[in-house]
């Protein structure tokens, strides 16, 4: 009986197989192959070659991958230490106010996010809500924050907050009450609680709410066009370049391969570091 289940969910498994592989995999095969062919080409029917590789380096397309995960990781680790004490009230302090919050966190997702991105130019450029009604008022004006470093992380903060709070959220939700008390009891320090059993114990959540922010974050475009304003070029903006602009399809698809490969790695092993069973409640 149990082989027959087998079967028969390996037989309905096949339609959404076959959809999934002609909707995610065959994509991410044309690029590749696009990756291996000689520049300025629109045709895969060519002789391979990994020219497009060689200029990753030569004309220094490796400075804005860097520039990429620094930003990325920098957004990640500052999404964690703001939303840690968020998630620890939402998941054991807030009760029935949890709801209230994630419905506010959720209705940020309802408006597009160059929508909400343009609205912190309007507030924070030259004569803008802020620096127009304080020079109005006082007389005194000041430099706009915007295009600069320091504004492109903000704005990955404030635009991936909320795939860093409710994976989160859930993590810490999986840490028993008694664990915690049963510490204290004993003499722990809440410091030693925090990263001798919260912090374990949460870790798959941790892990989900970091590859998720950091994935994101390192390939947003949005951020550093509309906050940034080119004051640092990342490489999602050269691939769309090489794409469009540059119609150089090869070296945009192996810059794109490129950041594929260092994401999926780094995505591959955080998930293999965890337990989805857990997350997912299915563990008993």
């Amino acid at each position: 009986m149990e082989r027959l289940d087998q079967r028969l969910g390996f037989l309905s498994a096949i339609p959404l197989a076959v959809i999934l592989g002609l909707s995610f995999l065959a994509p991410l095969v044309v690029v590749a192959l696009f990756s291996i062919m000689p520049q300025k080409v629109f045709s895969l029917f060519n002789t391979p070659d990994f020219s497009a590789y060689s200029v990753f380096f030569s004309q220094g397309y490796y400075r804005s991958l860097l520039w990429s995960l620094g930003m990325a990781f920098a957004s990640t680790l500052i999404l964690f230490v703001i939303c840690w004490p968020l998630a620890f009230g939402m998941a054991k302090v807030f009760r029935r106010f949890t709801l209230v919050i994630t419905i506010f966190v959720v209705m940020s997702l309802f408006v597009s996010e160059n929508i909400r991105l343009f609205g912190w130019v309007l507030t924070l450029m030259k004569g803008g809500l802020i620096e127009g009604h304080f020079r109005y008022y006082t007389g005194i004006g000041f430099d706009s924050p915007l295009y600069n470093t320091g504004i492109i992380v903000f704005g990955l903060i404030y635009v991936y907050l909320p795939f860093m709070l409710f994976p989160l959220a859930q993590g810490i939700a999986m840490v028993p009450d008694d664990a915690r008390q049963a510490a204290a009891d004993l003499g722990a320090s809440r410091w030693q609680i925090l990263t001798q059993i919260e912090l374990p114990l949460a870790a798959p959540g941790i892990m989900v709410g970091s590859l998720l922010s950091f994935v994101l974050a390192a390939g947003a475009l949005a951020e550093s066009k509309l906050l940034g304003g080119q004051a640092v070029i990342v490489i999602a903006d050269d691939i769309e370049t090489a794409f469009t602009f540059g119609q150089n399809w090869p070296l945009g698809a192996s810059l794109a391969m490129i950041l594929i490969l260092i994401i999926g790695s780094l995505a591959i092993f955080g998930v293999s570091r965890i337990d989805l069973d857990a997350i997912m409640g299915r563990k008993r």
